[in-house]
């Protein structure tokens, strides 16, 4: 069931997830605001406002206030210090950068800057209460990039198992949410939470807003005079997902745009998405046995060991369940 509504106060907005977002600014309009306020007290949904990297008019500004939400924000805005959620669109952003410790923030970054800057990356797990790592190229991944995300992925865990060790308690989404974690915590976008973008209409997420320019009356589900209208509902919720269902990499984002871009299919992942989702599975795996090791950690969770980094591989293992 819907939770969440996002609304885009900005063409420009920060993107906070896989996709791109436009350069060109074009604010939501005002009764917009209003109206995307007033839906989602209707239907008792938290909001997110997303905003651009400038300041916003005053009347904006008091129509947010008016109602309870969360602010997701680029590092660059004048607007900082009210973020709930930082968004760094570059690694570089985070050179010097002062300790957040309150607010959770968000790492945009490619395969190879990761690959690169793994160092400043690793150090930066200690700055924030929490640090997620998105990656912004997933459909390139090679083989060869693949067992170079592990080498990577190796080095934050050792980090966050040394700052354990020394009593502090950091969280990154590709490590410690599997060792917290007892189910599937997916993005959900489509069942869990919608958007509101600028132009007036909802859209599964963001990233069906910005991809689409050619086509986004195909992806629009709904505007604020006709309500919400989702075609085959049904297929972003996980029971209608035949992989995803069986699978533990509870922390997998399960995108369902990637899915739809590199599948053409809103309910099957590609295989650069699962294989990356069980690297890090894997890795928090043996972050929470070494831990283990030297104190009480989680004494309820258990990672099983498996031998496969893609469900697909053993599809018919699952269906014999």
């Amino acid at each position: 069931m819907l939770q969440y509504l996002i609304i885009l106060l900005d063409d420009s907005s920060t993107s906070y997830c896989h996709y791109n977002s436009q350069s060109a600014n074009q604010l939501i309009g005002l009764s917009d605001l209003a109206e995307g306020i007033k839906f989602a007290m209707k239907e008792n949904l938290m909001i997110q406002f997303v905003y651009p990297d400038f300041d916003l008019p005053t009347e904006y500004k008091k129509l947010i206030e008016t109602i309870d939400h969360s602010k997701i924000m680029p590092s660059t805005s004048p607007l900082i210090d009210c973020a709930d959620i930082i968004i760094f669109n570059n690694w570089k952003e985070l050179v010097g950068i002062t300790p957040y410790s309150k607010a959770t923030c968000v790492l945009r970054i490619t395969k190879e800057d990761l690959f690169t800057q793994k160092e400043l990356v690793k150090q930066s797990i200690s700055k924030f209460s929490r640090l997620n790592i998105v990656i912004t190229d997933i459909e390139s991944f090679s083989e060869a990039d693949l067992l170079e995300y592990k080498s990577v992925i190796s080095t934050l865990g050792e980090e966050i198992e040394r700052l354990y060790s020394w009593g502090q308690s950091p969280q990154t989404n590709v490590i410690t949410d599997r060792i917290s974690l007892t189910r599937m915590n997916n993005c959900n976008a489509g069942y869990n939470n919608i958007t509101l973008a600028p132009d007036g209409s909802f859209y599964v997420c963001p990233a069906f807003y910005y991809s689409c320019e050619e086509d986004k009356a195909a992806f629009c589900i709904g505007n604020l005079q006709t309500g919400l209208k989702i075609k085959a509902a049904n297929l972003y919720k996980l029971p209608y997902a035949p992989l995803c269902r069986n699978c533990d990499a509870y922390q997998c984002k399960r995108c369902v745009w990637i899915n739809r871009r590199m599948t053409y299919d809103i309910t099957t992942p590609s295989r650069e998405q699962c294989v990356l989702a069980h690297i890090e599975r894997n890795e928090s795996r043996r972050v929470l046995e070494a831990i283990r090791k030297e104190k009480t950690f989680y004494p309820e969770q258990d990672i099983p060991e498996i031998g496969y980094l893609d469900p697909y591989e053993v599809r018919v293992d699952w269906h014999k369940m």
